[in-house]
């Protein structure tokens, strides 16, 4: 009798845990569930087509953003805090900023909405005349983006890093990175710009914000002195200035300077 209890109660608790999970992925999905159903019922005054399909998929999403959440608090936010704290330990700078790099890096190349943006700007390029309009002219010129943005988020990880050891003001290092970018803009061509602009953006993906965040917080809960909320946030911010300078600068060796004011 005592065994079933404690099995209907383990049942019990794991099935709360899992609503209360999936009410949570839910309340965070109404906004844009409401937003969909106004627009589509009052404003557009139509059906959905194929309802059966979209409620499918709406719950499906739902289920897709607890498991997601309940990934990054179980394995990416731990991992990447003990890692911090393990490096940190070491004493290793030289190994702890080649692990930021490689981070950065990897999470970075890989990323899909940044090879979807490049492939684009090379079709993009290649149509406009700006480069040939080959395979291999635009898969060259797309692979050259993506390794320029990923080279600069595994930077813009390392410096963070050393931000962190040493306790710079994070406000001074982003005015001045984006100062950098006005004058860029100035003198880059302008077929360039707006794909920096946008690199900024596509670089901060699902996987390199929790990794990256909880690298930063634990460097700086390792480290006497250091305030988590000070210090351990604002990695990135700086993985989103740094593909912008490096790729207005990859415009400028390709296309050269033009002064555009």
């Amino acid at each position: 009798m005592p065994q079933k209890i404690k099995r209907r109660y383990f049942i019990l608790t794991i099935t709360g845990r899992l609503f209360g999970k999936l009410t949570e992925a839910g309340r965070d999905l109404l906004p844009i569930i409401l937003v969909i159903v106004v627009f589509q019922l009052a404003i557009l005054r139509q059906s959905f087509p194929d309802l059966l399909e979209v409620l499918t998929g709406t719950a499906l999403v739902v289920i897709g953003l607890m498991l997601f959440v309940q990934g990054l608090e179980m394995g990416l936010f731990p991992i990447g805090e003990n890692l911090a704290v393990a490096f940190a330990r070491k004493g290793s700078l030289v190994w702890l900023l080649l692990f930021g790099f490689g981070l950065g890096f990897s999470t970075t190349v890989a990323e899909p909405a940044l090879i979807a943006i490049t492939q684009e700007a090379a079709k993009v390029a290649a149509q406009a005349n700006i480069i040939e309009s080959g395979d291999n002219a635009r898969a060259s010129y797309a692979l050259g983006l993506r390794f320029t943005v990923a080279v600069s988020v595994g930077l813009a990880i390392a410096i963070g890093i050393i931000r962190i050891l040493r306790g710079w003001p994070v406000h001074y290092l982003i005015i001045a990175g984006y100062m950098i970018v006005v004058l860029m803009t100035l003198i880059a061509p302008k077929e360039i710009v707006g794909i920096a602009y946008d690199s900024g953006g596509v670089t901060t993906s699902t996987i390199t914000v929790p990794l990256v965040t909880a690298l930063g917080v634990g460097l700086a809960s390792s480290i006497r002195g250091r305030n988590t909320m000070m210090d351990g946030i604002g990695m990135i911010a700086f993985a989103s200035l740094l593909p912008v300078i490096f790729v207005l600068g990859f415009g400028m060796i390709v296309f050269g300077v033009k002064v555009t004011w």
